[in-house]
Formats: C-alpha cells, structure tokens, sequence
C-alpha cells in the first residue's frame, strides 16, 4: 500500500510519498520507487544508482550531482528538475519527461531515450555518446556544447527551435530529424562525416576543431 503523503519517515517502498522530503547524501541505489511521488524532493548528492523510478514523479524535484546510472525510469516525470552534473549514464528512460528541467552539464551516455521528452530544458554540455535516440523531441531546448556525437539516432528526432551553439554533431546522421534549421547547423559542430537532411547543407567551415579545448571547461 503507498505510504501516506508526505511521510518522509518511511522506508523505500513503491508508490510511497516522499514529496517534498529531504533525502540528501544518501545511499538508496537498488531501491524500488516504483510509481512513487517524488515531487520537490532533494536528492542532491544522492545515490539512487540501480534504482527502479518506473512511472515514478519526481517534478520539480533537486538531483544535484545525484547518481542515478543504471535506472529503470520508463515514463517518469523529471519535469522541471535541477539535476546539474547529475549521472544518468546507461539509464532507461523511455517515455519519460526532462521538459524545462536544468540539466547542464548532465550524463546520459549509453541511455535508452526513446519516446523522451526534452523541451525547452537546458542542457550546456551534457553528454550523449552511445545514447539510444528516438522520436526524442528537443524542441527550443539549450544544447550549447552539447555531446551528441556517438549517439544512436535510431528514429526521427526534433530540434524545432533548439539552440545549438558549439553541439557537437561529429559523425552524426540527421538526415531524419526534424525542425532543423540551416541557422543552427551553421553554430554547430559537425565534421564530413556529419549526415544532414537533404534541406540542409554543410557550412564552408566548421567552427569547431577536433577536440575543442573550450568544450571541456
């Protein structure tokens, strides 16, 4: 049975009510939380590596340099989370919502994200390689230095009104996304090995060399 709302005494349990609670500098990897609320809870420094967050709430929740590799997240809510330089590394989060979440600076390498939800959230400088991308949709969402060179673009993905300053796109295949402009092809970062959609074309000149000092900062 869910605990009762608000109970932040309670242990971990599925479809438990941990909403608002502080759960900071915590070891809770391997937990269950299946389908519970997590809203504006703080996890910052958290490790919830292992964890099952299926269907789980977790809005407007604080993930501050949380660990959360490996989790089970399919069709989880983290809109509006801050999770600055939070580990979200070989997770799977089909399904789920990052919308307006603060995400700078973010590991997603080897995610599963189909069907995610990244609108409008600011993501300067995380990191895709070898996530699985699909029907993704990053419409007017900050990917300024973004790394999506190495992800697995297996379906259509959105960069409707994206800003993409400096997003590495060496060696990816676009030619299926959609929304994007010959504006933000031109501020990103892509080599000859970059496939772009037939509308679209390469710049004379790159502006990034391989392996930009600055894009490690």
């Amino acid at each position: 049975m869910s605990a009762q709302a608000g109970d932040c005494g309670n242990v971990a349990a599925p479809g438990l009510d941990w909403s608002k609670c502080s759960k900071t500098n915590i070891m809770l990897q391997s937990s269950d939380l299946h389908g519970a609320n997590l809203a504006g809870a703080h996890f910052d420094s958290t490790d919830l590596s292992d964890t099952n967050l299926t269907s789980a709430n977790l809005e407007k929740a604080t993930l501050v340099r949380t660990w959360l590799k490996n989790v089970h997240a399919d069709g989880a809510n983290f809109k509006r989370i801050e999770a600055y330089r939070s580990d979200f590394s070989n997770a799977s989060a089909n399904g789920a919502s990052f919308a307006n979440a603060e995400l700078q600076r973010a590991e997603f390498g080897g995610a599963k994200l189909n069907n995610a939800d990244f609108q409008k959230a600011e993501l300067g400088r995380a990191d895709f390689d070898k996530a699985v991308l699909s029907n993704v949709n990053f419409s007017f969402a900050n990917l300024s230095r973004a790394t999506l060179a190495g992800a697995v673009m297996q379906g259509p993905v959105s960069f409707s009104g994206a800003f993409m300053y400096l997003t590495r796109i060496e060696g990816l295949d676009l030619s299926n996304s959609t929304g994007l402009q010959q504006a933000q092809i031109n501020l990103a970062c892509g080599d000859t090995t970059t496939k772009l959609p037939s509308w679209l074309s390469a710049p004379s000149v790159w502006p990034c060399p391989p392996d930009d000092p600055d894009d490690k900062d």
